[in-house]
């Protein structure tokens, strides 16, 4: 017969000393990244003297920036070589009292085992060899679940620990030095990485002619790439204060801003997580898993598919097709795809949620 969960959590926390090093374990993208930091809240109100880092690839450890409740963050090659594989192995071994996969795949869950003496993470429910061989190497494993946000499946790691959740997205430090904006603003953020998850740039022209005749000034945000440069230049002409951003100053801007618009993205999550009443714009993905969220968590998870939905500082706005959410990345199922659900997306119906933002 199996243990209770509590009674399993109890034995594991008992082994851990007052203030216990601890791993988290995060291989994915920026996004999925700022999406643990409710379990990293949670662990440190758990064990205040603790020393939390984080393992994740190079290019993400710029939404963790500043976050009071890390004390080192680990980066890593997306791709690594044998050398560096092994380096990583000899620094992690068995240096953490606990650590924590937040993923089903084989290299998080191989990082936690190696580095913690005693580790817990999520699993895939499939009974493959694999799957197996994972509940053998993990003290405590949580089973992952289908059309489940990924901040609950995240807090469903505290529950195995049997520590207390905290639903509370941690943004990255606000830069002090960014030039400010007179009057009332609005963040737009109309690049995404991905193709498939673009809305059309006359959309967004009309969004910044509604905003315009409000009285509402427009800062349009974007990586620092030449090609976003481009596109983004290519969508305002002129009629928007166009700002290539890094964490700390797009931070800043959201702190400041009245509202702010976006397609399905991590600076969508991120706008939702500093409070900033945020409209986010969703085409094939998934709102129950991927919905941004808002401060103070959701009471209820969102729908997969509507015309507008509200939580908190936050609104989706979809187009409801039959196939919605299909959650291909794109209609040809490649990156570079276009999402007719997006590319039909009508301009009033963004303006009915951002009347209500603004409200």
């Amino acid at each position: 017969m199996t243990a209770p969960l509590t009674d399993i959590a109890q034995s594991l926390a008992a082994e851990f000393p007052a203030n216990p090093r601890v791993l988290v374990v995060s291989l994915r993208r920026i996004g999925d990244v700022l999406l643990t930091t409710p379990l990293i809240r949670s662990l440190r109100r758990a064990w205040p003297g603790a020393q939390i880092d984080v393992l994740v690839f190079d290019g993400t450890a710029g939404i963790l920036a500043g976050n009071p409740d890390i004390a080192r963050i680990i980066g890593m090659p997306a791709r690594p070589g044998v050398i560096q594989s092994l380096r990583l192995v000899a620094r992690l071994w068995r240096r953490y009292d606990l650590a924590v996969s937040t993923q089903t795949g084989d290299r998080p869950t191989f990082y936690a085992f190696i580095a913690g003496r005693r580790c817990v993470g999520l699993v895939a429910d499939d009974n493959s060899p694999g799957d197996r061989l994972k509940r053998r190497a993990l003290h405590r494993t949580v089973p992952a679940m289908d059309r489940t946000h990924r901040v609950e499946q995240a807090l469903r790691l505290a529950d195995a620990l049997g520590i207390a959740r905290v639903a509370e997205l941690v943004a990255p430090a606000a830069a002090t030095n960014v030039p400010q904006v007179g009057g009332d603003y609005a963040v737009i953020h109309a690049a995404p990485m991905f193709r498939y998850k673009e809305w059309t740039r006359e959309g967004w022209r009309a969004l910044a002619g509604n905003l315009k005749q409000r009285g509402i000034a427009i800062v349009a945000i974007g990586g620092p790439g030449e090609a976003e440069r481009r596109y983004l230049e290519d969508i305002w002409q002129g009629i928007a204060d166009v700002r290539q951003c890094r964490w700390p100053e797009t931070v800043a801007l959201l702190n400041g801003a009245r509202l702010y618009v976006g397609p399905d993205t991590s600076v969508t999550h991120l706008a939702a997580a500093t409070g900033c009443p945020t409209v986010a714009l969703f085409g094939p993905m998934d709102p129950r898993v991927w919905g941004p969220w808002p401060v103070g968590g959701l009471a209820e998870s969102w729908q997969a598919s509507g015309t507008i939905q509200h939580h908190g500082n936050v609104w989706i706005v979809q187009n409801p097709l039959p196939c919605l959410p299909c959650t291909f990345e794109g209609c040809e199922r490649h990156i570079d795809s276009r999402s007719v659900c997006l590319d039909e997306l009508a301009p009033e119906r963004v303006l009915r949620a951002v009347d209500a933002a603004l409200a």
